[in-house]
């Protein structure tokens, strides 16, 4: 695409935090604790940028999805977090960057495609906040403009029952199975129009409620 930023073809490597946070933390709790599994890993190119799009029902979400995938993912967090003692410097490690309150949509854009250019894979939730049902039911375009923007490709990604695991509304978490189903690769949109855009956009939210509904229907052995 003529209007792509350059992007680096190879995958970044994971800081020692990152990998011992992954390892000796997320781990334990995904594979354990919420007997996590998943299905679809041969989907996931191995570098090069990639957005990943996911439904979004639990705090859970982004380790789980940094872990799961097998590379490593980065994730929007609020600037104000990376100034507490000890956690802006355990989220900085574990690939999150900074976006200030009240930033423009813009703004954040740039900032994704910035991580993008160094070889990241760049997480985004398409409904933005964490939905009760833990489905794709009101989702916005910045996936797919940060796609357009970049040249990157979306990658669909199901997570099933995080919702229920540990909801907006729950302060102790409930130890039901947690799975991830990753779809295949999607082009990213063709232009930065709104029509182009809204039929990417569309097209995620149909791949990852299918998903979720393949989960449901045929649930996936612990370990798998």
């Amino acid at each position: 695409m003529s209007n792509s930023v350059q992007i680096i073809s190879t995958k970044p490597s994971p800081s020692l935090t990152y990998r011992l946070v992954s390892g000796l933390l997320v781990f334990p709790i995904f594979r354990g604790l919420f007997r996590g599994s998943t299905q679809g890993n041969e989907n996931v190119p191995k570098q090069g940028a990639l957005v990943v799009a996911a439904n979004h029902g639990s705090h859970l979400d982004p380790p789980i999805l940094g872990h799961a995938l097998g590379r490593p993912v980065a994730f929007m967090a609020k600037a104000e977090l990376f100034d507490v003692p000890l956690l802006g410097r355990l989220i900085r490690a574990l690939g999150a960057y900074p976006v200030r309150r009240g930033a423009s949509d813009r703004e954040a854009i740039r900032t994704a495609t910035a991580t993008l250019e160094a070889g990241w894979a760049t997480g985004v939730f398409l409904d933005g906040t964490r939905q009760a049902n833990g489905r794709v039911n009101a989702p916005l375009p910045g996936a797919a403009l940060l796609a357009a923007r970049s040249g990157a490709p979306l990658l669909p990604v199901a997570i099933l029952n995080s919702h229920r695991a540990l909801g907006s509304r729950q302060f102790w978490p409930r130890l039901v199975p947690i799975q991830l189903r990753i779809g295949t690769p999607i082009p990213p949109p063709v232009s930065r129009r709104r029509a182009d855009l809204d039929a990417t956009t569309a097209l995620l939210q149909e791949r990852i409620n299918a998903l979720l509904d393949q989960g449901l229907q045929h649930p996936l052995d612990h370990g798998q």
